[in-house]
């Protein structure tokens, strides 16, 4: 222990202040502490917090003379797991640690949606990395013993203290893995979709996004496996060998096997998969010797990809070949471009191929012989399907002599869009025909028959159902929501979705919207008195944390009785007195209170009967006298309403006997719990299994094509999607007989559903006239829109923003001291950013850089810093380019200032900041 490792040590106490719990590491510190000291510590932890102890800590810790008790300190913080606060004492470089700065002071400013949006025990197993052993072991306690709220509290307190530099990446895929909303309000820069080359950045691989969309899970594999009826010799899993396909599925593998560019449109149940592992099969083997084939499968969602690649696996593996996978959630730790060299079949979430492409990792799709896409509707717009395609087009249409892969979807329904006619129809087809270049629209037709025994669609029946006259209850929450807002006004009315809160309709999912626009303005909301800010944005949470219950319990209301909303609000206000507990909360539980008596009298009158219920009761007690065998799914919209009907059912007398299961996702509402992928396949082997449990309450994870046991009633209880999800909903009743009935008190609801099946009539029209076109005129049409497209592509990258001449300055984001003006600025091999002049290079330091690289005409050296005291803010890197020793800046670490106005903006990408942009000059740095 050196007198300057001691001086150090107090020099940056700060920061060992903010992330070390000193009750974890007390017990490996016992040769050097004495036992009152040691109680000292824990008491101050008790009494006063974390960070009190962990000041008295390094008190005791710099008053220490023996021999070795520094060595001893940080052999300690190993023990107990703090990896980064020893990497940065034994170095005496706190960047990493100082990084994580901003993902505090934000997960601070959303701790009250934190609580009230996130399950911790969902994600702690995804985040445990990221934190202590004991914490982990602290949260789950308080989780057992105070309840999901208090838990999420601890969760967030842990995260404020953890020195894992990757915790807030960790934190964000942990996130969209469950489908939490949560994820929408935590920004991680780095996951931003269309990063810019980063060939001189840090080494920050970009994730993948993670995006939902509609999604047909392979019907294989899937969670309750044998779908299909057992007849013949296939089952619902192809991973049997050998395969043995049905008749109509070898028509739909045909014009694929043929080497032709197709969609294959099938519905949801018969099989697709198969065909899919048909086709690979054959594509495979047809190489003559001495070439090989390389097939890229492609799954938008996580559970699909793990799926697919399950099924690939086992089944090609016996075979000889190499199967592998890639995912946003591993993409950081694997190399992607040796994971394709080596490996037959490689299943991919698709923004990794996008991300590779971009950053010329992979060099082109020439690399792959065929791509396969599921659910490849999606391919439009914005969707990773599209950016591959757009590859793939500007390959084919710019004259590249190398071979393109053979392209090949899977879907249920190719949709029409917004389609009036048939002729619109169409057209909408072969635009999505021309975005994944295919030729041919592969459906079943010579066996119809067969098909319609696998597959068969039900009967359905419309029926209107009656709200209550009067509601009181909604009256009473109403009347809290009015005042809440009123609250949130006061508090800070200037932000323009607080201050239009007025007119809006309570209990509906447009009131919802306006609550995550709130929470979304107090994400980039600024004041100079940053207490004030943090207390005005925590206030906004917590007002509109409440106002979501509110209008949750209200949709309950709505559609069940109102003692299951009232018991889902008690619960809330019980979980929020568990936990922390503020001056605010006090406030608006003691407001909730005050009405309790009456909402609980109102609840309980029997006059206020849900009418809706009646009818749902009455039709469930006629189908099952009519077949008391009857399977039956009933879909809701949220999974409160899935609780709120299963109590329902429970209580009823008259409908007990079906003994409810429930099956939900993982995430994608606000509701505490979810259920993890294995829950929901005990839950479906339950149903399957189970002959007492006749009904399946479920929201869309079961009709987003998770294959269910058969079923013969399926009810939509104020439930209707687009013409795809309606496809995909009514082939889960797939017995013979089967009903599907539309329960709603909204004409406008069965109306969209009437105008859904004519859609879906229309589709099938459209396909069928398209499939009579001769086949080259069908090429000739896709080419042209192909080239239409291509040109307004490129005519829309062209436009570029008219460059603002004025001269700008550039402030440090984190201290907002002047760092240079724009017109110092140069652009290096057009898209590195240096300054010229002597002026810059006082105003940042340098430290050596941990990952020295070289690349192209770059070696990196070193990183730079703000060198005003106490900042050192990460500004970039210092380079050796070609003969010139410049820095490399990067637009994140800086605020631009409009040196008239004063204004200020940030910028996430040097592409969106419009400032007149000149080239790095080397004469001009010679002089």
């Amino acid at each position: 222990m050196s007198a300057e490792d001691r001086r150090n040590l107090h020099a940056f106490r700060d920061y060992v202040t903010k992330t070390l719990d000193p009750t974890y590491i007390l017990s490996y510190m016992a040769p050097w502490f004495k036992d009152d000291e040691v109680q000292h510590i824990q008491a101050e932890k008790n009494n006063k917090g974390t960070m009190e102890a962990a000041s008295l800590f390094l008190k005791f810790l710099l008053e220490l003379q023996e021999e070795g008790w520094f060595r001893g300190f940080l052999d300690a913080l190993v023990h107990a797991g703090y990896s980064g606060l020893y990497e940065a004492i034994e170095t005496w470089d706190f960047q990493k640690i100082e990084s994580l700065e901003e993902y505090r002071v934000l997960l601070k400013r959303l701790q009250p949606e934190f609580k009230t949006t996130v399950n911790p025990k969902d994600i702690l197993p995804k985040i445990s990395e990221c934190l202590i052993s004991q914490e982990c072991e602290e949260i789950i306690q308080v989780c057992s013993n105070k309840g999901l709220m208090a838990g999420a509290e601890k969760m967030v307190e842990c995260l404020l203290r953890s020195d894992k530099e990757n915790w807030p990446k960790t934190l964000k895929l942990a996130l969209e893995i469950d489908e939490n909303k949560f994820s929408q309000l935590w920004i991680v820069d780095k996951d931003a979709k269309n990063a810019e080359p980063k060939v001189l950045e840090d080494d920050e691989i970009e994730t993948s996004d993670i995006q939902i969309f509609y999604k047909e899970e392979p019907e294989c594999q899937n969670l309750s496996q044998n779908s299909s009826p057992p007849s013949g010799t296939q089952h619902s899993s192809p991973t049997c060998t050998p395969l043995k396909p049905r008749n109509y599925q070898l028509e739909l593998a045909f014009p694929a096997k043929e080497g032709k560019n197709t969609i294959i449109c099938a519905p949801t149940g018969c099989g697709k998969t198969l065909v899919s592992l048909l086709i690979c099969e054959h594509h495979l083997k047809k190489f003559p010797q001495g070439q090989k084939g390389k097939v890229v499968f492609f799954a938008i969602q996580l559970p699909v990809y793990e799926q697919q690649k399950s099924v690939f696996s086992k089944y090609f593996e016996k075979l000889g070949y190499k199967v592998a996978g890639v995912s946003g959630a591993a993409s950081e730790n694997i190399l992607v471009e040796q994971i394709v060299e080596n490996n037959d079949i490689i299943i991919l979430t698709p923004q990794i191929l996008v991300n590779n492409l971009r950053n010329g990792t992979l060099p082109s799709l020439s690399v792959f012989t065929l791509m396969i896409f599921d659910e490849c509707h999606n391919t439009g717009k914005h969707h990773p399907y599209n950016m591959i395609m757009f590859n793939y087009l500007d390959q084919k249409l710019g004259g590249s002599s190398d071979p393109l892969p053979q392209v090949i979807g899977l879907t249920a329904s190719v949709g029409i869009g917004d389609a009036k006619n048939t002729v619109e129809a169409m057209e909408y087809i072969c635009k999505l025909c021309a975005s994944l270049d295919t030729s041919v629209i592969a459906t079943v037709k010579d066996n119809l028959e067969e098909l319609e025994e696998i597959v068969y669609k039900p009967q359905k029946f419309f029926r209107k159902v009656e709200s209550r006259t009067t509601d009181r209850f909604k009256c009473i929450i109403s009347q809290l929501m009015r005042e809440t807002e009123s609250l949130a006004k006061n508090i800070f009315d200037e932000l323009e979705s607080v201050s239009q809160i007025q007119n809006r309709n309570f209990g509906t999912q447009k009131y919802e919207q306006w609550i995550v626009s709130v929470q979304k303005a107090c994400m980039v909301f600024r004041l100079p008195d940053k207490d004030e800010e943090s207390r005005i944005c925590k206030a906004l949470y917590l007002y509109t944390s409440h106002l979501r219950k509110y209008n949750d319990a209200l949709i309950i209301n709505e559609h069940a009785r109102m003692k299951d909303a009232l018991d889902y609000l008690k619960d809330f206000f019980t979980d929020v007195r568990a936990a922390g507990f503020d001056e605010i909360e006090q406030h608006l539980t003691q407001r909730f209170e005050e009405k309790l008596e009456e909402l609980e009298s109102v609840s309980m009158d029997p006059s206020n009967e849900n009418p809706k219920l009646q009818d749902l009761s009455f039709i469930l007690q006629e189908e099952y006298h009519l077949n008391p065998e009857s399977r039956t799914i009933l879909f809701v919209k949220t999974r409160a309403l899935v609780d709120a009907l299963k109590k329902w059912i429970e209580e009823n007398s008259e409908l007990s006997f079906l003994k409810p299961g429930i099956l939900t996702g993982r995430g994608k509402t606000n509701h505490n719990t979810g259920m993890t992928l294995p829950a929901q396949k005990c839950a479906l082997d339950a149903f399957r299994t189970d002959g007492d449990k006749k009904i399946l309450i479920a929201t869309s994870v079961a009709d987003e094509g998770i294959d269910i046991a058969q079923c013969n009633l399926v009810i939509l209880y104020e439930y209707v999607g687009n013409v795809i999800r309606m496809i995909q909903t009514r082939g889960r009743g797939r017995a013979r007989g089967s009903k599907c009935f539309l329960l709603t008190s909204n004409a406008d609801v069965i109306e969209k559903e009437k105008i859904n099946i004519y859609k879906e009539s229309m589709m099938n029209d459209s396909i069928l006239r398209l499939q009579t076109w001769d086949e080259a005129v069908f090429k000739e049409k896709v080419l042209q829109i192909q080239i239409q497209e291509k040109l307004i592509r490129d005519s829309q990258g062209k436009v570029e923003p008219v460059p603002d001449k004025e001269n700008k300055k550039l402030l440090c984001r984190k201290c907002k001291g002047f760092a240079c003006y724009t017109s110092d600025i140069r652009v290096v091999e057009d898209c590195h950013y240096t300054v010229v002049g002597d002026a810059f290079r006082k105003c940042y330091v340098s430290k050596l850089h941990p990952k020295p690289k070289s690349f192209g005409h770059f070696e990196k050296r070193a990183k730079i810093f703000c060198a005003r005291q106490n900042c050192s803010h990460d500004w970039g890197i210092h380079v050796k380019y070609k003969t010139f020793e410049i820095p490399v800046i990067k637009i994140e670490g800086f605020v631009v200032e409009d040196i008239t106005t004063g204004a200020q903006k940030l910028y996430a990408k040097w592409r969106d900041f419009p400032f007149e942009k000149r080239s790095f000059d080397a004469t001009e740095m010679s002089k």
